[in-house]
């Protein structure tokens, strides 16, 4: 894997620049940067969900990245939508998806508004979004997700927590508290449980990373890759 030409450690909401952090994957770059949430494809916690049937209708992935976890709900058939506020990323989403022969389609948007998306999907992916959002943005969020959904729509979000240990660096961890007064105002709230999340940081790739030696207890999975503790929220549309 090539080491990151960035650095995690004074990143914060207000300098974050996910256009400069995705440069590195526009055609016209010598190389791709790799980036945490680059598992070069779908999350095993959301591969999890489809196979347990919780997906349902038309989806929408928010902040969907470089677009694997749109792609493989596209390949199970189901009609997708990611968006990203990234211009980069979306261009490799197009490209990752043309590559595999599916049709999914990508938008350039503001997870804040979506603008053009009214009563719209029946399902929606946020693979590690809401984190990243200011208080102001989540509470604009949630409601925008509200008015692009249809009545009795699913809500699937992952997102770091506070009260659960975190692997590396993030940009804020997100109380239980939190998730249950912002999104619970338009979304019923049906679980909030501790699930892994799969990452392609290594931990010699974390410890470059952030100039600080890696914990000996990080969980690992198969191929010696960080699992990182997450809220996996699910919820019901408040129609």
């Amino acid at each position: 894997m090539t080491e990151q030409k960035y650095t995690l450690r004074n990143v914060t909401l207000q300098n974050l620049n996910l256009e400069a952090v995705y440069e590195g994957y526009r055609e016209d770059t010598p190389e791709a940067l790799p980036t945490p949430w680059d598992i070069g494809r779908a999350q095993s916690a959301l591969v999890a969900l489809e196979e347990a049937g919780q997906i349902k209708g038309e989806v929408i992935d928010v902040g969907c990245g470089l677009g694997d976890n749109a792609i493989f709900l596209a390949s199970r058939g189901y009609r997708t939508t990611g968006v990203d506020g990234s211009a980069n990323a979306i261009d490799e989403c197009r490209r990752r998806a043309a590559a595999q022969g599916l049709d999914v389609q990508f938008a350039v948007a503001d997870a804040a508004a979506l603008d053009g998306f009214d009563d719209r999907f029946d399902t929606v992916v946020d693979s590690a979004l809401y984190h990243c959002l200011t208080e102001e943005n989540q509470q604009r969020y949630v409601a925008t997700l509200h008015r692009a959904t249809r009545p009795g729509a699913r809500l699937h979000l992952f997102c770091f927590a506070k009260e659960l240990p975190s692997a590396f660096p993030v940009l804020q961890r997100i109380s239980e508290q939190n998730l249950r007064e912002t999104v619970g105002r338009f979304w019923d709230i049906t679980s909030i449980k501790p699930a892994l999340y799969d990452t392609s940081l290594t931990p010699e790739i974390l410890t470059r990373l952030t100039g600080k030696p890696a914990s000996p207890d990080l969980e690992l999975d198969e191929q010696g890759q960080i699992l990182s503790q997450v809220w996996q929220l699910t919820a019901e549309r408040i129609d």
